[in-house]
């Protein structure tokens, strides 16, 4: 069975953030902070051309893994979930369809440093885990790409993988990368642990719950 995030009951609103589908109303915002340097570096495609950005917002990949964060009425962000097929033997391969996601994120560097990336994503987990139902949930980057890994490692993510020089970057240079994953069960247990501990995932609430 295909899974979507059309199986999330959105929006989902968390105490300081909004999480929805994008629209054609959110080109202009979401070209505002992905062309700039300190976000477009390490994204996998380059966004050059605004007048092509904004008439072809959302493209259908978009409208089939993106997420809108906004907080205090603005556009701050966006989270990608692409729902993938896990492996598995020709016997039993139908039951690993649409049992993962690959996750990733952006964010306006105006709206970095105050918590809303770590509480949106750590949000966007327990909808695939909880609301999709996946078991199980990757993340990479270029290991230069700092702030990204070091979310990753807040999240409680699993460092599986750290390779030498295997990812190209658009500037000619051949970087290390890092790829991590966490399961349903390792999430489930991790946010257990952490529940009630101050500044951890203060941003959960029930979806359809308004912020303040």
């Amino acid at each position: 069975m295909s899974v979507t995030l059309d199986a999330v009951p959105w929006p989902v609103y968390t105490p300081r953030c909004v999480l929805r589908r994008p629209t054609s109303a959110d080109a202009q915002a979401v070209w505002a902070y992905r062309r700039l340097p300190e976000a477009s570096q390490w994204m996998t495609s380059l966004v050059n051309d605004e007048e092509a950005f904004v008439e072809g917002f959302p493209t259908p990949a978009q409208m089939s893994s993106m997420i809108i964060v906004e907080s205090g009425g603005a556009v701050v962000g966006d989270l990608r979930v692409t729902i993938e097929d896990g492996w598995g033997q020709t016997e039993v391969v139908d039951r690993a369809r649409s049992t993962e996601a690959e996750v990733g994120w952006v964010f306006d560097p105006a709206h970095q440093g105050k918590g809303l990336a770590s509480g949106a994503a750590s949000r966007m987990l327990d909808l695939c885990f909880d609301d999709l139902g996946l078991r199980r949930v990757t993340a990479g980057c270029f290991a230069d790409n700092k702030p990204s890994w070091r979310m990753m490692d807040r999240l409680g993510l699993r460092c599986e993988g750290a390779f030498t020089a295997d990812s190209l970057h658009r500037d000619g240079r051949w970087l290390d990368s890092y790829s991590y994953a966490i399961l349903r069960e390792e999430w489930a247990a991790l946010r257990e642990e952490r529940v009630g501990r101050s500044g951890w995932n203060t941003d959960r609430t029930v979806s359809g719950q308004k912020p303040e």
